[in-house]
């Protein structure tokens, strides 16, 4: 090996080590403020909050390293992915040092209105934290080994984790709870910045993936579910839509929100196959799906009423969308001529969409 080889190796070394370095004090970090926040410890909260700074000086330190190494040795191939990767996980890394900070932050808010946390709460988030952490620690191990089938088993963690919040959400949303607002508040906040960590998690699996391998991330597939009040037409119709031209960027799904209708509007079939869109397997679907499998979905569209008509409590990470379209003539009785208005209209909705979501790439 010529000296410059062993330089290099020497500063990737280096930098490979302040990372860990940085990982095990973020990891210190959150376990510290779970413990603080179950425990109510709010000494040890605040010295989480206070030990920060060191993580943040740390993250400039690395930062300063992976240009330095980039100004000197001009790096190609491996050792430049390694340092490309090196400057997002330092981000990320910091980014779950703030999250600790702000759950330990709502201990002193808890403490203010000298509320313990509720026993459920308790529990909830000690699942929660269990759960996450154990992806963070794999995550960190995945990059130390350079273990791409860590990483990707680590990624595969993550629907867990979102059931986990889905569940813990919709009992936050419990109108018996008798939690005074301030303390409703400051859980939900404990659980979206453990969500936060498991995304982050997720984030450096994806990394080590691309430092070892080279493969990138893939473009996201996105859940969308259309919903109507019967099912009959309208969803129908812009599931099959968005199923043709958009296979590739979605997993599509329509439903009544009402009540399924007794048969498919007069017609639609026929209309259907004249313009090549699946017409096997279609069926009229009831809106039984429970809170968890509703959180799935990225993406609720609703073709009549607003979405809350249908979904009293839609899921938190879920986006609404209430699309009035202009095509659908009085009591949606449809002939040839307003199932073509509709199918263009659908079709321009649904590529805007599509396209907002994927890029212009989206297929």
């Amino acid at each position: 090996m010529s000296h410059y080889e062993e330089r290099l190796e020497h500063d990737l070394e280096n930098i490979r080590s302040q990372v860990s370095i940085l990982a095990s004090w973020v990891d210190k970090a959150l376990s510290n403020s779970i413990h603080a926040l179950l425990s109510g410890n709010e000494e040890l909260g605040s010295q989480t909050i206070l030990g920060d700074g060191p993580i943040n000086r740390k993250m400039r330190e690395i930062d300063s390293l992976c240009h330095k190494f980039i100004a000197v040795h001009l790096p190609s191939g491996g050792p430049l992915r390694l340092i490309s990767s090196v400057i997002r996980m330092n981000i990320i890394l910091e980014r779950i040092g703030d999250y600790a900070v702000t759950i330990s932050r709502e201990l002193q808010q808890l403490r203010e209105v000298n509320a313990a946390l509720d026993e459920n709460a308790a529990r909830g988030i000690e699942l929660l934290a269990s759960e996450v952490q154990l992806m963070l620690k794999q995550a960190v191990t995945s990059f130390e080994e350079s273990n791409i089938e860590l990483a990707k088993s680590t990624i595969a963690m993550a629907p867990q984790v979102s059931n986990t919040v889905a569940g813990l959400y919709q009992d936050l949303n419990d109108e018996n709870l008798n939690w005074p607002l301030k303390e409703r508040f400051a859980i939900f906040s404990v659980y979206h910045r453990l969500e936060r960590v498991a995304d982050q998690a997720k984030n450096l699996c994806e990394q080590t993936v691309f430092t070892v391998s080279g493969q990138g991330k893939g473009s996201k597939v996105y859940h969308i579910l259309f919903i109507d009040d019967d099912n009959s037409c309208l969803s129908q119709l812009a599931e099959a839509v968005a199923r043709k031209h958009f296979p590739e960027s979605g997993v599509y799904l329509s439903a009544a929100g009402v009540a399924p209708a007794s048969s498919l509007s007069e017609g639609l079939l026929d209309f259907m196959d004249s313009h090549g869109l699946q017409t096997t397997n279609v069926e009229l679907r009831a809106n039984d799906l429970t809170p968890i499998q509703l959180s799935g979905f990225n993406v609720i569209v609703s073709l009549q009423a607003p979405v809350r008509t249908y979904i009293k409590h839609p899921p938190f990470n879920t986006t609404l969308l209430h699309w009035k379209l202009s095509s659908v003539p009085e009591g949606c009785v449809c002939d040839a001529d307003a199932y073509e208005n509709i199918h263009r209209e659908l079709a321009v909705r649904i590529k805007d969409l599509m396209v907002l979501l994927r890029g212009e790439d989206a297929s």
